[in-house]
């Protein structure tokens, strides 16, 4: 299924916060992501703050459910330009249930059109107390990369957009294909503070090393071997000696530990299949013994594989 993904450009725009997030999109598209990206405003032609004019614009579109409407920020200085933006629009495209996402100042449009009330957001830091003066119902966060409360989410703007979209991306198709998304766009892929780390596809890859990154793309293709150390270090060209400082060094945590990550989120998504015995699980993910399988399970996750998988199965039927 495509997800039709609005990008509304409004006067004095800037172009980092318009071209991050639809970049993010775009390249999902190159690895199984299905994104129409659809460039609209309220007059065809739009001037970013840069110089830049935007032409031949579609004018704003009938949004539907699944949808995604982006609202780039603007020149902070120019806030009134919002006015030009029909406020029915942008709350007509919320009550279908679309995702409504702001870049940087793009919230004070969602606030024109009453989406912040009563919900957590965020602005650029230069922006939040103004945004907070404005829409006083709104619980303006000053110290976030993004935040998302329903379906509206905000971001503190320019780079951060990226990692506003990322997170979309998340919620669309998980976090294999984020990760990719992420190193083709030569980005960290960064935590809003608010959780604790949950995926080993996108944790502990907040460097640049680009031996590690191979090291991990192998540990995490091949979940049902028990890959040496001396197999790893061919992978990264490097000594054993070298890879196992690097690796710790770049990511925080040993390979044994990071691997141990990867089997247990292996098994959690094999887990999700009534079909597949706790066997047949342990075996995928490089276990000759269920009973280490499971000890390992228990350490990292609280519970054992088949508690779990019985609470995630209640939980699914939902």
């Amino acid at each position: 299924m495509t997800t039709r993904v609005f990008v509304l450009l409004v006067p004095d725009l800037h172009l980092q916060d318009l071209a991050g997030p639809v970049q993010v999109f775009y390249e999902a598209n190159a690895f199984g992501g299905r994104y129409e990206l659809i460039h609209c405003a309220a007059s065809p032609k739009v001037r970013s703050a840069q110089g830049l004019v935007f032409s031949d614009l579609a004018n704003l579109p009938k949004v539907t459910r699944g949808d995604t409407v982006l609202i780039p920020g603007l020149d902070s200085t120019r806030l009134e330009r919002l006015a030009a933006i029909p406020v029915a629009w942008v709350r007509d495209a919320a009550a279908t249930g679309a995702r409504m996402a702001s870049i940087c100042s793009g919230a004070f449009l969602l606030g024109r059109a009453g989406l912040l009330d009563g919900r957590d957001c965020t602005t650029h830091w230069k922006v939040a107390d103004r945004l907070q003066e404005e829409y006083p119902g709104a619980r303006v966060a000053r110290n976030r990369l993004f935040v998302k409360d329903g379906n509206v989410v905000t971001s503190a703007g320019v780079v951060s957009g990226i990692d506003m979209a990322l997170a979309l991306l998340m919620d669309d198709h998980g976090p294999a294909l984020v990760a990719k998304v992420a190193r083709e766009m030569v980005v960290y892929l960064r935590r809003t503070g608010e959780r604790e780390q949950v995926s080993p596809y996108l944790d502990y890859r907040t460097h640049i090393h680009d031996g590690i990154h191979r090291v991990q793309d192998f540990v995490v293709s091949h979940p049902d071997k028990n890959l040496s150390l001396g197999e790893l270090a061919r992978v990264a060209a490097m000594s054993p000696r070298n890879l196992t400082r690097l690796f710790r060094e770049a990511t925080g945590i040993t390979i044994k530990a990071y691997s141990g990550r990867v089997k247990v989120q292996v098994a959690q998504d094999l887990l999700r299949n009534p079909r597949l015995t706790l066997e047949s699980v342990s075996a995928s993910c490089g276990f000759k013994d269920p009973r280490q399988f499971r000890r390992l399970f228990k350490h990292m996750i609280g519970d054992s594989p088949s508690q779990w998988r019985q609470d995630i199965s209640r939980l699914d039927a939902r």
